[in-house]
């Protein structure tokens, strides 16, 4: 929809929307609810039709679907979480507030309630916290046309019919898994496991992590992968929809702490002042009482500034360098690890590629520096002093062990992390940048002393 669509449905009344909603596609009626005010939304919603007021709901894009549901009348709200999908239904309720919650659960059929307690017994980061039960299932006993039939059956009440599982008719055990192309390309009279994949189906468990299953569901092509119980039984699956709005819930996450925010657990235009405070404010205060030892370095190193004044031109340029080549490789290597590239006991390979690495980007760094400290000094831009060519070189060392370092750590710290149980994302680029900052000052020093020891200082 064109902006221009968009802001004339946005100023026509709530009849008019709901009368044209017909036309118009979900996503499009999304949009169009995203961007009226609170009371409108809920006028829209109050006139549609159920099945379209529940698939609007079961949009992903939808802001703010839980504070919605509330607002809208008992009774109209247990309609549509009736009517939208299992798993939907569960990621509303993971966000309502528990009186909230416990009101909409009671007004619920008892089959619709059961699976939503199964699903929210677990996080929200599993195959089950992300599992729908709507799924078609029929036993090894029938034929493929006894299985086209039960699907025409229960066709409205799946969220998909193209992946059929055939289970054990007493356990209930998978037993194998059929697509309906093949289905519909079968002799009718045949047994259904006739036109079932020769090969074992892929499974998961409950609490397999969400992005392992995205990555099955990429390797094998699937669109949808069973989730089983220790007995073997289907629970649940997982389908490709499902797994594309995890990612990009986990991206978001990935993206918003690599900016040092903590993970926001709702859109950025709904979240509360005090609660977006909450957020920001622990990684701040962190950050900047981690900058508080770049104060104590340069304390301690407080004589030598005196005795050369010059180097501190420097420091902003030193401690930059050293920031941004670790949060490159930090970066690079949050996203290796995320996507199965690199393992944990890969970290010995990894810091064997990043030093030369590391070294090359400095001298390339250092190179640029005297250079242009000796452009600045020829044409008399600026007088570095006597000793300028040693402040030069100064300069350049500095630049190639802070670079250096950097790279090394910035690679090294997501490993550090995961092995601590903690999320890789957690080594934010600020973070990063905090670490190489203090370590910074302490190598420029360093290597001034060495270097202009019975000169400057």
């Amino acid at each position: 929809m064109t902006n221009g669509a968009l802001e004339l449905f946005t100023d026509q009344p709530p009849a008019a929307v709901a009368a044209q909603s017909a036309h118009l596609h979900v996503a499009d009626l999304v949009e169009i609810l995203n961007a009226a005010a609170i009371d409108k939304r809920l006028a829209i919603l109050a006139l549609l039709p159920i099945d379209r007021a529940a698939a609007i709901f079961d949009e992903a894009g939808l802001d703010g679907p839980a504070a919605l549901i509330t607002q809208l009348s008992p009774d109209l709200a247990a309609k549509i979480l009736r009517e939208i999908s299992i798993d939907r239904a569960a990621d509303i309720f993971r966000q309502l507030r528990e009186h909230d919650r416990a009101r909409l659960l009671k007004a619920l059929d008892p089959e619709s309630r059961a699976a939503l307690d199964h699903i929210l017994g677990f996080p929200a980061h599993t195959a089950a916290g992300i599992m729908t039960t709507e799924f078609v299932s029929v036993p090894s006993t029938f034929t493929v046309a006894q299985t086209l039939d039960h699907i025409r059956s229960v066709e409205r009440t799946r969220e998909t019919v193209y992946a059929i599982y055939v289970v054990e008719p007493d356990t209930r055990a998978l037993v194998q898994f059929v697509s309906l192309r093949r289905l519909i390309s079968g002799d009718p009279e045949a047994s259904v496991l006739s036109v079932a994949y020769p090969r074992p189906p892929v499974t998961v468990r409950p609490t397999t992590d969400r992005e392992d299953v995205s990555k099955l569901i990429s390797k094998y092509d699937l669109l949808a992968v069973p989730v089983v119980d220790e007995q073997n039984r289907v629970v649940g699956i997982v389908t490709v929809d499902d797994v594309i709005d995890a990612i990009v819930a986990e991206s978001t996450e990935d993206v918003q702490k690599f900016g040092g925010v903590e993970a926001l657990n709702a859109p950025y235009m709904t979240i509360g002042f005090r609660q977006m405070l909450y957020k920001r404010a622990g990684w701040l205060c962190a950050l900047f009482l981690s900058e508080m030892l770049t104060a104590s370095a340069m304390q301690h190193f407080e004589g030598e500034l005196e005795k050369a004044v010059v180097l501190t031109l420097f420091i902003p340029l030193i401690m930059s360098s050293g920031g941004n080549s670790g949060s490159q490789a930090t970066s690079l290597l949050i996203r290796a690890i995320a996507l199965g590239e690199v393992q944990l006991r890969d970290w010995w390979r990894v810091a064997l590629r990043e030093i030369p690495t590391g070294l090359a980007l400095g001298s390339i760094l250092g190179a640029i520096g005297v250079v242009r400290i000796a452009t600045w000094q020829g044409l008399k831009i600026y007088d570095y002093g006597e000793h300028w060519i040693l402040v030069a070189l100064t300069v350049g060392a500095t630049l190639i062990g802070i670079v250096t370092f950097g790279s090394l750590a910035g690679s090294m710290l997501p490993f550090a992390l995961k092995r601590l149980g903690f999320d890789p994302a957690s080594a934010s680029a600020p973070f990063v940048a905090t670490l190489v900052d203090v370590t910074g000052l302490v190598i420029y020093f360093s290597v001034a002393l060495m270097i202009l020891r019975g000169t400057l200082l």
